[in-house]
């Protein structure tokens, strides 16, 4: 079963167990999933719908964070209740340890000897990463190993 066909299913529960906060948070996935295909005008596979909800968790955090920053405690509380919606619809994400083990098995893969090659790590990690660990941590992860 396609993820999209899950969060179909689990809107459908959502619905008939009245729990308005998760059907509203798996609609707005559905809609963000609906206009990426619309733009694109092509069906997306399950890694790019994955990278759909990641972005929408990651957009999440960031708000959580301005909100914390700004003392709206009660608006970062719903965006903490979708980001935990979301997430269970992702894989589940990697631990440092596996995250560098991968990495390290990535470098040399590659052949990466010098940061002139993170260019080409960080394209081959993509595919490994997505939606399982932070890029953005991960190129850091990827800076140290080639130092």
């Amino acid at each position: 079963m396609s993820l999209v066909d899950q969060l179909k299913d689990h809107m459908k529960q959502a619905m008939i167990a009245k729990e308005k906060a998760r059907l509203g948070t798996i609609r707005m996935a559905l809609a963000a999933i609906k206009q990426v295909e619309v733009d694109t005008r092509e069906s997306l596979t399950d890694d790019q719908v994955i990278a759909v909800l990641t972005k929408m968790v990651k957009q999440r955090r960031d708000s959580v964070t301005q909100y914390e920053q700004a003392g709206r405690s009660e608006l970062a509380e719903v965006e903490l209740a979708e980001i935990s919606v979301l997430e269970t619809f992702l894989p589940t994400p990697l631990t440092a340890e596996e995250v560098d083990a991968i990495i390290a098995e990535t470098i040399q893969a590659v052949g990466a000897s010098s940061m002139a090659d993170m260019g080409k790590v960080m394209g081959a990690l993509k595919g490994k990463l997505q939606g399982r660990a932070d890029m953005s941590a991960a190129g850091g992860q990827v800076r140290a190993q080639l130092k």
